[in-house]
This record gives structure tokens, C-alpha cells and sequence, in this order.
């Protein structure tokens, strides 16, 4: 008969990091009069031992909900729905409730409303995962109700608690890669410019641009979806003098190609060839035909950084570093031009 395994206890997390009881109670509880060192060894117990505190018992003690709210919209996009995916269980592992609001469209007033119903269910804090102006405005306005709110990818100018890709530098890697190919007509695919992420990604290709020497064209602007970069990428395949384009998505990206197949355009070489880079590696993106250069964010990372930043926030503390590097993954998508 097998040996049924015992559930962790706060007792087991001490002995193990070799501290008190009453160490492990003030790590678990985000109090800060605590050395670094020590802190470490007690998070690291507590993931080996996979333990959970209780928060019911933890809610009597400290007289918070550890509830934290998270808001996210019905999009399906790869990209937000995997960082709130690990949002939730990272809130989970940080021994938090965690309360999912999923928004069909964002505008302010559904932002509103559902950082309402949240503060209302008494949530300490909440993660808002739509990185556009509205979005910051929102979250600002809700400062004077003492519940921090994390914006992820929203403006580190403007947004108090923010986390996310450095989106500049990943453009601006792209944008580089296809300079150093030898390319001078690179056409920048936009997202729309009410996101955070967008204007980011314009400007990391306008500075790599300049910072070449050569002058930006004109870039062009779709809405995120596959659909809008078949559409203006039919526009672009009639360029003759456009040799790369660099989208601000990856599924941007995908329409494009196939615009640049109907029209006889080759990707990435041969007479009249272009190179595509995207952003975010989606998980099909090794699979396209060709194979798509991509700029590849963590979202898996900017979710736990999320859930870091948030106990910071909750803390007083200024927290961790808020951006987090990018890797421009080089595929078949591109190549030196001819």
C-alpha cells in the first residue's frame, strides 16, 4: 500500500529554509523587514515543498481579502491569453485568490465597470491586461481608491505600476536585422496606435531607421488581425520598390504573406522578393511558409513579473526591473537582398 504523501505545512517551509515560523508568516504575508538572502531562501522552500499557504487563515490574521483581481478580454489573442494564464498561477502560487474579469470589448466604460466589480468583491489589488490609452487612464483614476492596479504593457511614462516586453527594442532588433541584410525600403506594418504597444513598436523602427541613416517611409496601419495584413499587404505587394516589411504582429504578418503569394511576390528571395519579420512568435510562426522571423517576447515572464510587481505595489516597495528583454529569432522569412 503506498504511503499517502502529507500536505506541506508552515512548519515544514521553516525547517527546511532553516528560519522561524514567524519568518516564513511575514515572507508569506509581503512584509519587507526582511533581508533579501532570507527571503530567497524561503520562496525557494516553498517551491520545492509545493506548498500553499492558507489564505482564509492569512485573510483573519492580516484583516486582507488575498484576493487579487485580474481583467482580460475575450480576444483569444496567444499572446494576453498566455500571460493571464500565468497570472493566475502565479497570483495562486503567491497564495492568492484570484478573481478573472473577461471583457468582450475594452472600452473605458467596461473598464470601469469591471475594476468596479472587483474593488467591490474587496480585492487588494488588480492586473489589467489591455495595454491601450484608455487602459492607463482607467487604471490612473483608480489610485484614489488605495487598490493598485498593474498594467501590462501599458506606458512606463504615464502608468504608475506597469510590466512588460521592451517593445522598442524589440522593433528596433527587427528593424536592425533587416538593415544589416542589406535592405533600405523596409515598410513598417503597424499596429493601431491607441496601443501602448503599437507606438513602441513604431518608434523601434523609426530609430533603427535613422540611426542607419536611412529615412522611414510611410508606414501603414492594420487593427491586429490576420485579415488586415492581407488587405494592406495587397497594397504593399504592388511596391516594386519594397524589398522588407516589418509587422507589429505575427499575425499581421501571416496576412501579408499570403497577399505577397497571390501577387507573385516571393518571400523571402528571387526577382521581386520581400523579407518578413513579425513580433511575439506565436506558436505557428515556425510553421508558416517560410518559416517567419519574429521578435520573441516572454509572456510567460511578463506574467510572473506581473504578479511581482503587484506585491511590490501592495508593499511600498519600488519593485523589479518593469521591462523585460526581447529576442529577435531568426527564421527563412528573411534574407540578404540581392
Amino acid at each position: 500500500m503506498s504511503e499517502v504523501r502529507r500536505t506541506p505545512v508552515m512548519a515544514d517551509v521553516a525547517r527546511l529554509a532553516g528560519v522561524s515560523h514567524q519568518t516564513v508568516s511575514r515572507v508569506i504575508n509581503g512584509q519587507d523587514n526582511l533581508r533579501p538572502a532570507t527571503r530567497e531562501k524561503v520562496e525557494e522552500a516553498i517551491r520545492q515543498l509545493g506548498y500553499r499557504p492558507n489564505t482564509a487563515a492569512r485573510a483573519l490574521v492580516t484583516r486582507k481579502s488575498a484576493t487579487i483581481g485580474v481583467i482580460g478580454s475575450k480576444s483569444g489573442y496567444w499572446g494576453p491569453s498566455t500571460v493571464h494564464r500565468t497570472i493566475q498561477a502565479a497570483g495562486r502560487d503567491a497564495g492568492y485568490f484570484v478573481s478573472s474579469v473577461n471583457l468582450q470589448s475594452m472600452t473605458r466604460d467596461e473598464l470601469v465597470d469591471a475594476i468596479d466589480h472587483l474593488r467591490h468583491q474587496g480585492v487588494e489589488a488588480i492586473v489589467l491586461i489591455h495595454a491601450t490609452d484608455a487602459a492607463v487612464e482607467v487604471a490612473r483614476g483608480q489610485e484614489q481608491w488605495g487598490v493598485p492596479v498593474v498594467v501590462v504593457e501599458g506606458d512606463p511614462a504615464k502608468a504608475r505600476w506597469t510590466v512588460g516586453v521592451d517593445q522598442v527594442a524589440g522593433a528596433e532588433a527587427a528593424t536592425r536585422h533587416l538593415v544589416e541584410l542589406g535592405h533600405t525600403d523596409i515598410v513598417h506594418l503597424a499596429g493601431p496606435q491607441e496601443w501602448t504597444e503599437a507606438r513602441a513598436r513604431l518608434q523601434g523602427w523609426q530609430d533603427a531607421m535613422y540611426a542607419a541613416g536611412l529615412r522611414p517611409s510611410q508606414h501603414v496601419t492594420g487593427d491586429w488581425s490576420a485579415a488586415s495584413g492581407f488587405e494592406l499587404g495587397r497594397d504593399i505587394a504592388r511596391r516594386e520598390d519594397v524589398t522588407a516589411v516589418f509587422c507589429a504582429n505575427d499575425q499581421m504578418a501571416l496576412g501579408l504573406l499570403r497577399a505577397l503569394s497571390e501577387a507573385g511576390r516571393a518571400v523571402p528571395g528571387g526577382p521581386g522578393g520581400v523579407s518578413v519579420v513579425g513580433f511575439d512568435d506565436i506558436p505557428e510562426a515556425a510553421y508558416l511558409v517560410p518559416p517567419l522571423t519574429t521578435v520573441r517576447q516572454d509572456f510567460e515572464a511578463v506574467g510572473r513579473r506581473a504578479i511581482e510587481i503587484l506585491r511590490a505595489a501592495l508593499a511600498g516597495d519600488p519593485g523589479p526591473e518593469r521591462l523585460i528583454k526581447p529576442e529577435l529569432v531568426v527564421r527563412a522569412s528573411t534574407e540578404r537582398t540581392s
